[in-house]
């Protein structure tokens, strides 16, 4: 299984919006970064990630899985970019700010410390257990 993390705008896509799709799930479409696609290219069913909300809050909110693996996205009209199916599993029992993460030893190679405005990235199995740790999960 591998990990990642994935940027919303919580005014344009909350951990709230992502929670009432249920099981269902909903698209993670709108990327248009090579480098972020190219990431979810990577991405497998049962792959779990970080659902972070970015802007004002930057904190981790959340976890899904990754339901349905990349496929063409249709918001994209020059059909370059592709999209993956997420479903909530749990929220944070606390959430983990990136000041947080920021001062965490152990943290400081996280892409989202050196490259925070990618909007979806990968997480190490290290980074992914302590991070889980740091917001109240086993």
């Amino acid at each position: 299984m591998a990990y990642w993390l994935y940027k919303s705008e919580p005014g344009t896509w909350s951990w709230d919006d992502q929670v009432k799709c249920g099981a269902k799930g909903t698209e993670w479409d709108g990327v248009r970064n090579y480098m972020a696609n190219n990431f979810m290219k990577e991405m497998k069913i049962g792959d779990r990630g970080f659902f972070y909300h970015s802007v004002n809050e930057k904190q981790i909110v959340g976890i899904v899985e990754v339901i349905g693996e990349h496929v063409p996205d249709p918001t994209d009209a020059k059909g370059k970019f592709g999209m993956v199916q997420l479903k909530a599993v749990e929220p944070m029992p606390r959430f983990v700010t990136l000041a947080e993460i920021k001062a965490e030893p152990g943290l400081e190679e996280m892409v989202l410390v050196n490259n925070s405005r990618l909007s979806v990235q990968p997480v190490t199995a290290a980074e992914w257990k302590k991070i889980c740790k740091m917001g109240g999960l086993k």
